[in-house]
C-alpha cells in the first residue's frame, strides 16, 4: 500500500524551553502522528541545529517516520524561503505551524497531493506594527504575501484573526480556523511545594505571561499595580524577555514600584510553570492586540481566575469565563485593570465563579481535535 506523507515544518521545537510557536508545533505534530489516517505518516523538517536539539525532537516525537535536517540554520532558511529558494525533499503535503515555510508555485489542480498549508497566529504585523521590531514586521508581511500567492490554505487560531487578516490580505476562502489547546505536559507536579520555594514565589501574587512585547499590555499592567486604587500585591512575570521595545525595569521605576514588587522568572519548564499558574491569585492578560493567548487556557486548566482585555481574540477565546477589562479611553486602562484585580482578590465568590467557568471553558479545546481538523483540511484540499 502506498504511504502518504505529511511533511511538517518543526519550527522552534528543539529548544529546552520552546517558544510559543515551538510549543504549538510540538503539540500539534504529536497529535498529527497519533491521529494519522491509515496509510499516512508524518515526517519532520527542521533547520540545522545542535545535536541535542535533534535528540530532543526525536524523543518528544517518537512516531516521526523521518527527521529531515536541513543544511541551513533557521536564519538562513528563513531568508532562503522568503526569496523562494531551498525546496523540500520529496513531494506531497506540507504543513507549516507558522509562516516559516517553503512557499513556491506548484500545480495542485493536476497534482492534488501537492499542497502547502501555513499558519498565521496573529495579525499584529498589520494591526499594530509599531509594537514589533521592523525586521519582524517586514519578514512577516513578505511571507504572508508569498502565502497569498502560493498557499493552498491558511490556518488561524481564532475567527478574530481571520477577520483581521481578511482586511489586510486577499486570501479568498482559504482561511481555516483551527484553535490550539493546553500543553499535554502542563500538570501540577508532586513536588509543588519544593518548586515554589526554589522559585521564590510570594505567598500571594498576580501573574502575567510573556513574551513581554509592547502589544501585550505589560506596561499598562505595571502602571495598574502602581495606581492608588490597586491592591498591594506583587506581580510575577513568567516567560521569555521581550525582543521589542519594553524595558520592564524602566517601566517599574517610572511607576515608582519597589524592586521586590515585580519578579521576573524567565522561561520555565512545564512543571514549574504549572506551579506558578496554580499558586497565582489571578492571571492577567492585558493584551492590546492578540491572536490566541494560550496563557488564558493554561490558567483556566489549573483553576486560576483570568482577567483579560477586550481584544477580540481574547473575547472569543475566553467566552464568558474571564473578567473583561475594556481598552477604550486608553488613559484610564491601567486604573480599570487595577479595579478588576481588586475585585478578584477581594470577592472570593467572583474568583470561584471565574475558576469554575474557566475549568468548563478549557474543555472546548484539545490538540487531538486540532490534529483531526488539520488532517481533514489536507484531505479536503
Amino acid at each position: 500500500m502506498t504511504t502518504t506523507t505529511l511533511r511538517v515544518i518543526l519550527d522552534q521545537v528543539g529548544g529546552e524551553t520552546p517558544s510559543g510557536v515551538g510549543r504549538y508545533a510540538l503539540e500539534l505534530t504529536r497529535q498529527l502522528i497519533g491521529t494519522a489516517p491509515r496509510g499516512c505518516d508524518v515526517m519532520g523538517i527542521v533547520p540545522s541545529s545542535p545535536q541535542e536539539e535533534y535528540d530532543r525532537i526525536e524523543a518528544e516525537l517518537p512516531g516521526l517516520s523521518r527527521l529531515f535536517k536541513s543544511a541551513l540554520d533557521r536564519r538562513q532558511l528563513a531568508a532562503a524561503w522568503q526569496h523562494g529558494f531551498s525546496r523540500l525533499p520529496g513531494s506531497g503535503m506540507v504543513h507549516a505551524p507558522s509562516l516559516f515555510a517553503p512557499l513556491y508555485r506548484h500545480d495542485r489542480l493536476n497534482n492534488p497531493g501537492e499542497q502547502i498549508v501555513v499558519t498565521i497566529h496573529d495579525a499584529v504585523p498589520w494591526t499594530h506594527p509599531e509594537t514589533l521590531p521592523a525586521s519582524a514586521v517586514a519578514w512577516s508581511r513578505a511571507m504572508a504575501k508569498r502565502a497569498q500567492r502560493y498557499a493552498d490554505a491558511i490556518v488561524v487560531p481564532t475567527h478574530a484573526v481571520a477577520e483581521q487578516l481578511t482586511e489586510a490580505l486577499d486570501l479568498g476562502d482559504r482561511i481555516r480556523v483551527i484553535a490550539g489547546a493546553v500543553s499535554s505536559t502542563l500538570a501540577l507536579p508532586d513536588d509543588a511545594e519544593e518548586r515554589a520555594a526554589r522559585l521564590g514565589l510570594p505567598s500571594r501574587y498576580v501573574l502575567a505571561m510573556g513574551p513581554f512585547e509592547a502589544r501585550k499590555g505589560i506596561s499598562e499592567l505595571i502602571w495598574a499595580l502602581a495606581d492608588p486604587t490597586a491592591p498591594a500585591i506583587p506581580l510575577v512575570l513568567a516567560g521569555p524577555p521581550s525582543h521589542a521595545d519594553v524595558d520592564l525595569d524602566e517601566v517599574r521605576k517610572g511607576a515608582r514600584l519597589s524592586p521586590d514588587s515585580v519578579t521576573a522568572l524567565g522561561a520555565l519548564h512545564d512543571a514549574d510553570l504549572a506551579v506558578v499558574y496554580d499558586r497565582a491569585a489571578a492571571v492577567v492578560v492585558p493584551s492590546l492586540a492578540e491572536g490566541f493567548a494560550l496563557p488564558v487556557l493554561e490558567a483556566m486548566s489549573l483553576g486560576t481566575p483570568v482577567i483579560h482585555s477586550d481584544a477580540p481574540a481574547l473575547l472569543e477565546l475566553a467566552a464568558d469565563a474571564g473578567l473583561v477589562v475594556e481598552r477604550d479611553d486608553f488613559a484610564g486602562y491601567p486604573r480599570r485593570l487595577a479595579e478588576a484585580i481588586r475585585r478578584v482578590l477581594e470577592e472570593p465568590l467572583l474568583a470561584d465563579e471565574l475558576a469554575v467557568r474557566g475549568h468548563d471553558r478549557v474543555h472546548a479545546f484539545s490538540w487531538r481535535d486540532a490534529a483531526e481538523k488539520t488532517w481533514q483540511l489536507h484531505a479536503d484540499l
